[in-house]
């Protein structure tokens, strides 16, 4: 018997119909002889819905009580769809994260998966149970509070599960139909991946991909759990996300991400140990980096300029003023009108003058490059957000034309 992890997203278990087709779904895989965990996202909009409210009653909220407040979404709908499992004929039985032995840091909204002691989860496996787990949550053991794991943290909880339990394969249910070589929405030639390797989807992901989140590939990735990204509303197949794909290609899709702002602290001394102040202050606040540019220094100064998500700004802007006297700095300047656009592919590493090119599509459409960062597979650049769609649909048109092979 194959154990089988199953996630669904929150348009997948949208309302009453939803998780009723949910529930069939997993029915018919119970019944092929397969042993199954679902993890399952809040219904639709709830997250959002509920982060709004907070606003409306607090000016600050606090850490905590937005993680009590937010996994309230996933237990609505871990237990709809307990109901709807059992009234087709399945036993099942649903359990929070901490239930089901989910544990975390103590890191409030964005907290990250230390273990998983799925004790319970397979107590109720080996009684023929169908169990669903609510995703996006767990417990820190020190404080036994209730944690969430960020946006998308559901992926990281489906993919984590299946790392504990030994699972065969974790499927990913989504409103779309598998990995694209770009946003579908944006580019209407893209098309769908029938496999992508961890590497390439590690990259794809944390290059504003958003069909998965990169924790949940980089858990797969580690212990060798392959990965289908499917539709939830019909049964065709979707992209194998797994160690190695049947052919590289040099660019295997192009990403965009819209959600982040970038920082630029102005007049700092160049000297050693400044970044080093810099980025520990950042880090102490918890803030993200991504991507982090410093100028040739002028007369003994330089400009550093670095991105971070948008959710960051606030902490991120705080954080850099405050060391302006210490640095001896000029001072900050913020942009949130800027997106990210990646080239990624494994095939890129033996392929010179993929830059080259990438940099001459985007000027021959007038769009300037502000920041520039790569890895051995990934180029990406950081332009003017309204010439996003723009520079994807021109890089996808050069690399990945409707008629190339993929």
């Amino acid at each position: 018997m194959s154990l089988v992890v199953q996630k669904y997203g929150g348009t997948s278990v949208a309302d009453a119909t939803c998780i009723s087709n949910v529930a069939r779904r997993v029915v018919e895989t119970r019944k092929a002889g397969n042993d199954v965990v679902v993890v399952v996202s809040a219904m639709g909009q709830t997250t959002d819905d509920l982060i709004a409210l907070a606003t409306q009653v607090s000016s600050d909220p606090s850490g905590r009580e937005m993680d009590m407040l937010l996994t309230a979404g996933e237990r609505i709908s871990m237990a709809l769809l307990a109901m709807a499992i059992r009234d087709l004929g399945v036993e099942a039985a649903s359990l929070t994260g901490s239930q089901a032995g989910i544990l975390t840091d103590a890191a409030h909204g964005e907290a990250r998966i230390t273990a998983i002691r799925g004790d319970r989860v397979r107590q109720y496996l080996d009684e023929g149970l169908v169990v669903i787990v609510a995703g996006f949550q767990g417990v820190d053991p020190a404080s036994k509070d209730v944690t969430t794991l960020g946006r998308g943290g559901s992926d990281a909880t489906a993919v984590a599960m299946a790392a504990a339990l030994g699972a065969d394969v974790c499927e990913i249910y989504t409103d779309v139909d598998g990995v694209f070589t770009a946003d579908p929405r944006l580019v209407g030639t893209a098309r769908k991946l029938e496999a992508v390797s961890y590497e390439d989807m590690l990259e794809l992901a944390g290059a504003g991909a958003g069909v998965l989140m990169a924790r949940s590939v980089e858990f797969a990735r580690r212990y060798g759990i392959p990965v289908h990204v499917r539709s939830s509303f019909h049964d065709g197949p979707g992209t194998w996300i797994k160690e190695e794909a049947m052919e590289q290609t040099v660019i295997t899709g192009v990403a965009h991400d819209t959600s982040e702002a970038k920082v630029t602290v102005h007049g700092v001394p160049d000297q050693p140990g400044i970044a080093a102040r810099l980025f520990g202050a950042l880090a102490a606040e918890s803030v993200n980096v991504d991507m982090i540019v410093q100028n040739v220094s002028t007369a003994g100064h330089t400009d550093i300029s670095f991105t971070v998500p948008k959710e960051h700004l606030t902490k991120a802007r705080g954080a850099a003023e405050a060391l302006i006297p210490e640095l001896g700095a000029d001072g900050v300047d913020v942009d949130q009108a800027i997106a990210k656009v990646s080239l990624v592919g494994v095939g890129m590493r033996n392929h010179p003058g993929v830059a080259a090119d990438m940099f001459k599509v985007l000027a021959d459409h007038a769009i300037n490059i502000s920041m520039i960062s790569t890895s051995a597979i990934r180029i990406s650049c950081i332009i003017e957000a309204d010439r996003c769609e723009e520079a994807v649909q021109s890089l996808h048109d050069y690399y990945l034309p409707e008629q190339a092979p993929v």
